[in-house]
C-alpha cells in the first residue's frame, strides 16, 4: 500500500510527522493502516511512525509519534535514569536497542545523544534535561544544533541481552510432568 493512501486516514498530529520521514527516505519497507516502518535508513536499524501519537510536554508540547531505533545495550540499573531524563526514551533490553520517540528525527538523534551522554557518565539527568531545552530552543531561535544534526557516537552491534535462566532444564521437565498426570488417574490436580 502506497503511502499517501495510509496517511490519507491519519490524524494530523501523526500524518505530518510521518510525511517528513517518508520525504526523506522514501516509501517505507513495511505499511499497515496503523505503522509505517523503514528499515536501516540513515543512521537508523529501523524508523516507525505511527497513526497513533502521544502528548508529551517535555520540553515544550508536542506531540510524539515517530520512533528512531538503533542498536544499543543499556545495562537495566540505568533505565530509571533514561525514564527520569525523558519518558520517550525507551531501552529494550532482550533486543538491545535504544530509541526515542519524538515528532521528527532530529528530536530524536537529540535524545538519543544525551541518552548516551547519560549513559556513559558525561551527565547527569538534571544537566541532559537542561541541554535537551536549550537546544530545544536553539532550533527554534535557528541557532546551531549540534546534537539534532548527527549521533556523536557509534551505535552498537547487535547486542541483545537475554538475561539468565532463573528455572534450570530438571525444574521444567518436573513442572510439566506435574501439568500432565498420567493417563488413567482419577486424582484432581491441585488447586
Amino acid at each position: 500500500m502506497h503511502s499517501s493512501e495510509v496517511l490519507a486516514d491519519w490524524p494530523d498530529e501523526s500524518r505530518e510527522a510521518a510525511q517528513l520521514v517518508v520525504d526523506k527516505y522514501g516509501e517505507p519497507h513495511e505499511s499497515t493502516a496503523t505503522q509505517l516502518t523503514w528499515f536501516a535508513v540513515g543512521e537508523w536499524k529501523r524508523v516507525v511512525a505511527t497513526k497513533a501519537f502521544w502528548e508529551h510536554r517535555f520540553p515544550a508540547p508536542h506531540y510524539d509519534s515517530v520512533e528512531s531505533i538503533i542498536d544499543y545495550r543499556v545495562a537495566p540499573d540505568l533505565f530509571s535514569a533514561l525514564a527520569q531524563f525523558d519518558g520517550s526514551v525507551v531501552a529494550r533490553r532482550t533486543m538491545g536497542e535504544l530509541s526515542a520517540i519524538c515528532h521528527d528525527e532530529e528530536a530524536n538523534r537529540l535524545a538519543l545523544n544525551l541518552a548516551h551522554d547519560l549513559i556513559s557518565g558525561d551527565r547527569d539527568v538534571p544537566d541532559a534535561r537542561a541541554y535537551y531545552s536549550k537546544e530545544f530552543t536553539d532550533a527554534r531561535r535557528k541557532a546551531p544544533t549540534p546534537c539534532m544534526q548527527k549521533l556523536h557516537f557509534t551505535p552498537q552491534s547487535p547486542n541483545p541481552d537475554p538475561d539468565v535462566p532463573t528455572i534450570d532444564e530438571e525444574e521444567l521437565r518436573d513442572a510439566e510432568e506435574e501439568g500432565h498426570p498420567s493417563a488413567g488417574s482419577t486424582s484432581d490436580p491441585p488447586p
